[in-house]
């Protein structure tokens, strides 16, 4: 038996989704071990000191560094307004008067002495992680984080755009070789996470995002449709972190592809269910993967439900990642052990598979993904 060299992407009607989630930095964890938690249930918050700012208020007012005491109209650890004055001096008998003033709303860190320098730091930016899934806290890391469990069906795409939403699946198509048109959306579908078949159009993602539909779910996308869609070329870097209102998860690959009939058919039976979604992707070192999350009540077995194991073996369920193949389905076949050329005129590990549509092929082991259930 051999092991795939890419990670495995699920497609599952019943698994063991744990989610950590963590803040940037140290805060303070708002959950307890056991507690059940919503999708917008915030369950640890911290916050992102602002930056120091200087402010050279001796110098400005043209005073000694000892003298600076008597001009002062704050102190240390006070919250100031920007123009608000911070030191003063008049002279000749008060008829000349010269200030120094906030340049930003914050907080006085410090006064020097040394230096009659004013340090002012930006105000704190809040910073909250939710529990993006429902599900129970299954445990608690002090001062960091949380991590949610949860029985859910779980279906990974193979690229995606956009961050963290929730919303109720809602069908747009009736089978997965159909596309979705921009007529097909209109302001009930606010919130909702659209189900689409083998495409679509940049026209749609626009109407989409302008009515605020929370994600859309398809086969696949043209490129330029995508580029259209966001205003710009999205390059290999991590995404998620794009500007825009609806989330974007592709289940196949780029171009006009029809969705495998696996997910379809467990997207369709889960119409109507609430739906984390989350468009990240990150192809390089560290693979994330865009995903669809349904949390299912839990199963009446006292058993745990477990990951499935992904091992490349015969009838192991498989996407090609790489051309000829790239995005097409298929079941393996043979596993041959012995490595043997191809046409890139390397000597590498091969499979042979069974493509859905019929074509018996040759091909290299870590040019493949397992799809697990």
């Amino acid at each position: 038996m051999g092991t795939a060299y890419t990670p495995g992407l699920k497609v599952s009607p019943r698994t063991l989704v744990k989610k950590y989630r963590r803040l940037p930095l140290k805060g303070q964890v708002l959950v307890n071990q056991g507690d059940t938690v919503q999708p917008d249930t915030v369950v640890a918050r911290t916050e992102i000191p602002g930056v120091m700012q200087t402010v050279r208020a001796a110098e400005m007012l043209g005073v000694d560094l000892h003298d600076l005491n008597k001009a002062l109209r704050v102190q240390a650890g006070d919250t100031v307004v920007r123009d608000q004055i911070l030191a003063e001096n008049r002279s000749f008998f008060g008829l000349m008067r010269n200030e120094v003033k906030s340049p930003i709303h914050g907080t006085v860190e410090l006064i020097s002495q040394q230096t009659g320098h004013i340090g002012i730091r930006l105000t704190a930016t809040p910073i909250e992680v939710t529990g993006y899934i429902l599900g129970t806290v299954s445990e608690v890391v002090p001062e960091e984080g949380v991590i949610v469990e949860t029985e859910a069906a779980m279906i990974q795409g193979i690229f995606g755009v956009g961050g963290e939403k929730t919303g109720q699946i809602h069908m747009l198509v009736t089978g997965p070789d159909q596309p979705i048109t921009d007529d097909m959306i209109d302001e009930s579908m606010a919130g909702k996470v659209l189900v689409g078949g083998s495409n679509v159009s940049g026209a749609a993602l626009r109407k989409a995002n302008k009515v605020k539909v929370a994600g859309v779910v398809v086969g696949a996308i043209i490129d330029r449709d995508l580029i259209d869609f966001l205003g710009y070329d999205i390059g290999v870097a991590i995404t998620g972190q794009e500007d825009i209102d609806t989330t974007l998860v592709i289940t196949e690959g780029f171009g006009s592809i029809r969705m495998a009939e696996r997910t379809f058919n467990l997207l369709k039976s889960l119409e109507g269910k609430q739906a984390s979604i989350n468009g990240a992707t990150q192809i390089r070192a560290g693979v994330i993967r865009p995903e669809v999350i349904v949390p299912l009540e839990k199963s009446a077995s006292d058993k745990e439900v477990a990951e499935p194991v992904q091992a490349l073996e015969i009838g192991a369920h498989i996407r090609a990642i790489r051309e000829p193949y790239f995005g097409l389905l298929g079941d393996v076949t043979a596993l041959p052990s012995e490595p043997a050329l191809v046409a890139s005129g390397s000597t590498v590990r091969v499979l042979e598979a069974e493509l859905a549509d019929g074509r018996k092929v040759t091909i290299p082991r870590a040019n493949v993904e397992i799809i697990a259930g």
